[in-house]
């Protein structure tokens, strides 16, 4: 079993290597900024998993270990069809790490690359899917804040994935920092002043769903001192020949005022 501290970026885990009893490395998925996910076999289950672990130079940050603590509390919270389902939490050392399923499939970002699109029905049943993940959380009292192309898998239902920046309603309004993705969040997500609710994931899942039906973002790419044009752009327009019903539906997400968006609830029969 490797274990590397002291600055090192990545586990560089092989096959084979154990990451906890009876939780074996078969092939390395990805990764980010703070994290790398291995496809790892776990004998408990005697199936594949997806491992999601903190990399070796951030594995003993206090900051690294409280975000991991905040998605395995919110995976083992929410239970719903269309929301990756978490197994396991590991918080300790030498491989702190949360245990998920393994799922098939593309994300929507793959989808969409280079300009491609997804047909309006295909957008619509998509909307229909995440508004209902949406409107269970928001009834458990969660958000996600983090809805995005890449993190939703294209599947049979499709799955909301990533619950790394998921909070609480109550955590949630105790953020004063922009939390999110640049181009998806809502503007009380970029400069958050105690009042983030699920209005926010439904701005999030209107930009998502403008992405996937016209190829591209809802604002302009900003400049280089201009971080988050939805605080003051336009929405673009639409390409031509959109169908208008839904169009409507995914505008009405992403009006700046959070009171004047539907509900998850109301989307989901909007977009019916």
């Amino acid at each position: 079993m490797r274990v590397y501290m002291g600055g090192r970026s990545s586990w560089e885990l092989s096959a084979g290597d154990e990451i906890a009893q009876g939780r074996s490395v078969m092939r390395l998925l990805g990764g980010g900024r703070r994290y790398e996910a291995y496809l790892v076999w776990e004998e408990r289950m005697l199936a594949p998993m997806v491992a999601k672990l903190i990399r070796p130079d951030q594995a003993e940050e206090a900051s690294a270990l409280r975000a991991l603590q905040r998605e395995a509390d919110a995976l083992a919270a929410l239970a719903h069809p269309v929301i990756l389902r978490g197994f396991d939490a590991v918080l300790d050392p030498p491989h702190p790490h949360v245990l998920v399923e393994h799922l098939e499939g593309p994300t929507l970002r793959e989808l969409l690359t280079g300009g491609r699109t997804l047909p309006a029905e295909r957008v619509r049943t998509l909307g229909r899917h995440v508004a209902a993940a949406l409107h269970y959380m928001a009834g458990e009292g969660w958000l996600h804040l983090d809805l995005k192309p890449s993190n939703i898998m294209m599947g049979a239902p499709p799955r909301v994935i990533d619950l790394s920046l998921a909070r609480t309603v109550k955590r949630a309004g105790r953020v004063r920092e922009p939390i999110g993705t640049n181009a998806y969040m809502a503007p009380e997500q970029c400069l958050p002043a105690g009042d983030l609710s699920p209005a926010a994931d439904v701005w999030g899942l209107g930009a998502t769903l403008y992405h996937a039906l016209a190829g591209r973002r809802p604002f302009p790419k900003p400049a280089l001192e201009e971080r988050f044009p939805q605080l003051h752009e336009e929405v673009r327009r639409w390409p031509s020949g959109a169908p208008g019903g839904l169009c409507e539906a995914i505008l009405a997400c992403l009006r700046p005022d959070p009171a004047e968006r539907p509900t998850a609830a109301e989307l989901f029969e909007r977009l019916g």
